[in-house]
């Protein structure tokens, strides 16, 4: 954080607000991880402070300390929405464009309040006052870390919010093994730990909480997977009828897109699944190396993220966007080739 941010966010702290803090839809565990150490930051000092995710997040994450003060935006629409009307203060967290909270979006847009963008992601949009963007950043909790140590100092991270912290780190980082990850990182998580993080227990809680449905799930779509060698890219399909089939929860294909990259020569993954209450087909993009998956997101399936992790969408059929997407990598072939 430069010293100009650093001030104006110390200057709009210093009086008593009323914060309101928002993650993206469809909330991750650097989304709910930085949001919650926000959250507890802000109250720690006195600020009247409330977390309103657009839907729903995966059960895995409902474990970190504060998750019962969240207030869901689908369920709690008429509560929510007088918070946003009287909040002088919006943090956005892990999101760079107003378009990423669904239903939300208008209300943001009317709100009154001064925002400040939190976020790692590229091509931010200039709706905050403040903003703390960060593209070589890993994470957003990092990002949160960063902005405590910043206005406030290390010293004001409790045990709570440094759990919040790491969960966030470590989901977005692939447990520490993307490129994104530095030595900064791995001091920010050696410190987290000796502020009362249990790396051990909070890897246990996220990854190793499976129910029987999304095991056979997984077994389904690694049934489903496509490997085309002389792309080096593999993908993977899922539709309703097979979500269905395994009793799907929000969540349970979270990670999916990776086994793609486990395969030896293989550097770009993607996983296409079918959402009928929505109408799309909803896309995550993985590669590993050079290959922009931010830039085939953003030219081809109305998405983007970062350079190795993106997502995009289709409004096509599973079959008709499956079929798209192979008549795409022709055009990437120098890039792709082994």
């Amino acid at each position: 954080m430069n010293f100009e941010t650093i001030e104006a966010v110390k200057e709009l702290l210093s009086q008593p607000q009323k914060i309101v803090i928002v993650p993206h839809k469809n909330p991750d565990g650097d989304a709910i991880g930085s949001t919650l150490a926000l959250w507890h930051f802000l109250e720690n000092r006195g600020q009247e402070s409330v977390i309103i995710v657009p839907n729903d997040f995966p059960k895995f994450l409902k474990w970190m300390p504060g998750c019962d003060s969240i207030l869901n935006f689908e369920r709690e629409n008429t509560q929510a929405k007088a918070k946003i009307e009287e909040a002088s203060i919006i943090f956005t967290l892990d999101f760079n464009h107003l378009g990423r909270v669904g239903q939300m979006q208008s209300y943001l847009e009317e709100a009154s309040a001064s925002f400040v963008m939190i976020d790692h992601h590229q091509a931010p949009s200039d709706y905050a006052k403040i903003m703390y963007s960060d593209v070589n950043m890993s994470s957003t909790c990092e990002m949160v870390y960063n902005f405590i140590e910043s206005v406030a100092g290390v010293e004001h991270i409790t045990s709570a919010m440094a759990s919040c912290l790491y969960t966030g780190i470590m989901t977005d980082t692939g447990s520490f093994k993307f490129r994104s990850t530095t030595g900064r990182t791995h001091r920010v998580v050696a410190d987290l730990i000796d502020k009362g993080a249990e790396n051990t227990q909070i890897h246990h809680k996220v990854f190793d909480t499976n129910t029987p449905q999304r095991l056979r799930l997984l077994g389904c779509a690694l049934k489903n997977m496509v490997i085309r060698e002389e792309y080096r890219t593999a993908y993977i399909t899922l539709s309703q009828d097979e979500l269905d089939e395994h009793n799907f929860q929000k969540g349970d294909t979270e990670g999916f897109v990776n086994y793609g990259l486990t395969l030896e020569g293989i550097i770009f993954a993607v996983i296409f699944i079918e959402n009928k209450e929505e109408g799309i087909i909803k896309i995550s993009l993985r590669s590993i190396g050079d290959f922009s998956v931010n830039e085939f997101a953003r030219s081809h399936f109305n998405g983007g993220g970062h350079n190795n992790a993106a997502g995009g969408r289709s409004e096509l059929s599973l079959e008709e966007t499956a079929s798209h997407f192979e008549s795409l990598l022709e055009n990437y072939h120098e890039q792709l080739k082994p």
